[in-house]
């Protein structure tokens, strides 16, 4: 791990809303003599006013309270252009993922990786460099290929995620059976799925609409 030593760490922040998560991946990280962990905070806010303090690279959960991960990531970018943010976190809805690259994060690791895999990505981002894992890679790459879906068509997978029939979303939208069972068809083939339940899986994965209520 060229660059950093036990006399010049690599310094981190850890910020999670879950004590023992935190906690426990602080210790966790504070066994490596190349990392120190010079703060933890658990909310986004913090974040900020501890990065201001002790300019760390910091290691983020994006659901938080109040500023969410991607928030805080843009927050902590608008800060100090300098900020390193990986992104560290069980919560990997695709379009979510996204944001938060696209606020500035380098590194995103799903909280099943093991602390090898998380010395090692946190490494590459803190010169600067883009670390993910190629299975988020090959995800992030299929969802800039992806169809376009129209909002027509958003607000009717959304009816379909909820449990609506054709008749009801029909209803609802003030269009024909006919015309939603067309655009039903379309998405089908759009996402290339196959049936309306892999239609709903596959549009709450690539987040194309949201987890229904």
């Amino acid at each position: 791990m060229a660059g950093f030593t036990a006399r010049h760490p690599l310094t981190v922040l850890i910020v999670d809303d879950h004590f023992v998560v935190r906690s426990g991946r602080a210790a966790s990280l504070e066994l490596d003599d190349t990392i120190s962990v010079v703060a933890e905070a658990d909310r986004g806010e913090d974040a900020v006013a501890v990065c201001v303090a002790h300019r760390p690279r910091a290691v983020m959960d994006l659901p938080l309270p109040g500023l969410g991960g991607g928030g805080a990531t843009a927050a902590l970018r608008a800060c100090d252009p300098q900020a390193r943010v990986s992104i560290f976190s069980s919560y990997v809805r695709d379009d979510e993922m996204q944001a938060a690259l696209d606020a500035g994060a380098l590194g995103y690791l799903q909280n099943s990786a093991s602390r090898d895999e998380l010395l090692t990505a946190l490494h590459p981002v803190a010169p600067g460099r883009r670390h993910l894992a190629p299975e988020l890679e090959r995800r992030l790459g299929a969802l800039r290929r992806g169809p376009a879906v129209t909002l027509r068509k958003r607000e009717i997978l959304a009816l379909v995620a909820a449990g609506r029939a054709n008749k009801e979303t029909a209803g609802a939208l003030g269009i024909s059976e006919g015309t939603v069972k067309r655009h039903v068809s379309h998405i089908v083939e759009k996402l290339n799925v196959h049936d309306r339940a892999q239609v709903t899986a596959e549009a709450i994965r690539r987040g194309i609409i949201r987890m229904p209520e």
